[in-house]
């Protein structure tokens, strides 16, 4: 499964596409409005730290405004994915991209049969928001499940994005089901990493390389 970092911050993707451990980037205008910095300059810039689609997305609530922005933004960089969300002129604008070769991240889905018709309509990505799923107390990650059914079923290329991930719990439930991607905050993305067994070990082996070294047995 591809981890995707969801952010707009250039000095935090820096970091942790540095570690190799992030294959791309999305966003969203709460994140981007956060940087202070124009959208477009915004996203070619983290085009050229991250070599993985870069997710953008359109503002437009109608057909025509959607595909002028997907346009545009599809000619920022080669790796730019263009974010949609997943409404009836959101649908149409994802057919009207697939049949023009522009690749598309269908956004805001929280049923799978939104995500039957983005796959439809030829979505590069479909984005199931699992942890606003939870805020309302219903399960997001069973609908993860029931979208990778559904497109086995029917052998669809779009591929599935695990988004509004809240926990490393989160990842390691979209990794078992089957999810193509996760996309996460940073500080999800570094608590993958750590485990208290891990610190405790670490610990250990230093405090007993101490002992080594005033011994003068470190040589």
């Amino acid at each position: 499964m591809q981890i995707f970092i969801d952010s707009g911050n250039l000095e935090k993707i820096r970091e942790l596409n540095d570690l190799g451990v992030i294959d791309g980037v999305t966003t969203n205008p709460s994140l981007v409005s956060r940087e202070n910095k124009p959208f477009r300059q915004l996203i070619k810039e983290i085009c050229m730290i991250v070599d993985g689609p870069v997710s953008a997305e359109t503002v437009s609530e109608d057909f025509d405004g959607m595909m002028k922005e997907a346009v545009e933004l599809s000619k920022i960089h080669k790796n730019v994915i263009v974010k949609i969300v997943n409404t009836p002129q959101g649908i149409k604008a994802v057919k009207e991209c697939t049949r023009r070769g522009i690749k598309t991240n269908v956004t805001l889905t929280f049923s799978a049969v939104q995500a039957l018709l983005a796959a439809k309509a030829g979505a590069t990505y479909v984005s199931p928001f699992v942890g606003r799923l939870d805020d309302v107390k219903e399960d997001g990650m069973q609908l993860v499940r029931d979208i990778r059914q559904i497109f086995d079923n029917y052998d669809f290329g779009a591929k599935i994005l695990v988004a509004s991930v809240r926990s490393t719990g989160h990842v390691l439930e979209a990794a078992k089901i089957g999810a193509d991607v996760a996309t996460c905050p940073a500080e999800v993305i570094e608590n993958l990493f750590k485990h208290p067994l891990t610190d405790a070990g670490i610990k250990k082996f230093l405090d007993d390389w101490k002992k080594v070294r005033d011994k003068g047995l470190d040589k």
